[in-house]
């Protein structure tokens, strides 16, 4: 087919056509496009299916009901296949209440057969195929209509040439062996996706946890998970409500009167809209007794000892030079440091989860050597 060819779907019976047809096959190819201007979850303004013979342009502001779309990305005996796909995650999963299953990720895969850490589609299929493809629509309104034809285009061929970069992956991976290690990495695209993280854990995402007492963590848990409440039902970005430096800033200030606030980073606008509300968060977060407060926290960014982190360095890039992948994806630098941190009282090291798994024997156990020598 003319690489630009595609089908353009705006009514529930092409959606249900182009249900029906996918599931009779084993792979297809998968995109969206989004918005997030000023908002907190993704808006979707357009999905690309390819099943290896026809493209799909799914107009998602066209339609009343995407619901039979979950049939597709739930169905286990189909394989979707995206690149750099963890954002598509967090739209299917705002859109549909699901996350894609199973699937398989060109950029993964490139990385496990060393072609390139978080490589770009377009650099992707330039490096397998010898296709130059456009980016002039990158930074598109993908919410305006109509869509324009370079808008669809570009977006067709987003999934068009991406079941031939998998082709030639799948063969890649099965000839050295590192299937398994893709599809377990892929398996947990959809488990963190921001959007639907309980709101009383995502205090634990901000940095200097360490520096707070166990009523100041109490303070910025509960000020942390009113802010993703707020932001959720209002759908603004979080930092619209409030910044996370104003919340540690708030946490720790004793005695909090409602004229402190914007002295301590909150704009005016928030002061007004919010202020009433962070008064009476704080307030209920300090009746908390403090036997039931968090427990303080551990630091995780100290230093650690160099000569061990650049030994550390030295075995990953080696297990990455014989195992041909890149060495971003057996581990980074704060893995590492996590594991220099783990040795135990009588000297022992432990590995840290995110060394377990595929990672255990191609590089982890060959770190827990380098430090006991």
């Amino acid at each position: 087919m003319p690489e630009t060819s595609y089908q353009l779907v705006t009514d529930q019976a092409g959606l249900n056509a182009v249900v029906d047809t996918c599931l009779k096959t084993a792979v297809i190819a998968m995109d969206t496009e989004f918005a997030r201007f000023n908002t907190y979850y993704p808006i979707v303004g357009l999905i690309q299916i390819y099943d290896g013979s026809t493209c799909w342009l799914i107009d998602p502001l066209a339609l009343d009901d995407l619901e039979p779309l979950a049939r597709l990305l739930t169905a286990d005996s189909l394989l979707k296949v995206f690149h750099a796909g963890s954002e598509d995650m967090e739209v299917f999963q705002y859109a549909l209440d699901v996350v894609p299953s199973p699937v398989f990720d060109t950029q993964i895969a490139g990385a496990a057969l060393g072609v390139g850490f978080s490589m770009g589609y377009q650099a992707m299929v330039e490096h397998y195929l010898q296709i130059s493809l456009p980016k002039d629509q990158t930074r598109s309104d993908w919410l305006a209509r109509p869509l324009s034809a370079g808008q669809l285009d570009y977006a067709a061929l987003d999934v068009i040439h991406l079941l031939e970069v998998y082709s030639l992956q799948a063969d890649a991976l099965a000839a050295s062996g590192k299937r398994s290690w893709v599809d377990d990495e892929c398996a947990s695209m959809g488990q963190d996706i921001p959007t639907i993280m309980p709101p009383e854990e995502c205090y634990l995402r901000l940095k200097g946890l360490w520096q707070l007492s166990r009523r100041e963590l109490e303070v910025l848990r509960q000020l942390c998970a009113w802010r993703e409440e707020t932001a959720r039902v209002e759908n603004v970005p979080r930092n619209r409500v409030v910044d996370q430096k104003a919340l540690l800033s708030v946490a720790r200030q004793e005695g909090l009167q409602r004229g402190d606030l914007q002295d301590l980073g909150m704009m005016p606008r928030q002061v007004r809209k919010y202020g009433d509300a962070v008064i009476a968060v704080v307030g209920k977060a300090m009746a908390v007794p403090e036997a039931d407060c968090p427990q303080l926290i551990e630091r995780t960014d100290a230093p650690v000892n160099n000569r061990k982190l650049k030994r550390l360095r030295q075995v990953v890039d080696e297990a990455a030079r014989r195992h041909s992948v890149a060495p971003e994806l057996l581990t980074k630098r704060r893995h590492l440091e996590k594991l220099i941190r783990s040795e135990d009282a009588s000297g022992e090291y432990h590995l840290p989860g995110e060394l377990t798994g595929w990672r255990e024997a191609i590089v982890g156990n060959a770190l827990l050597s380098a430090l006991t020598e």
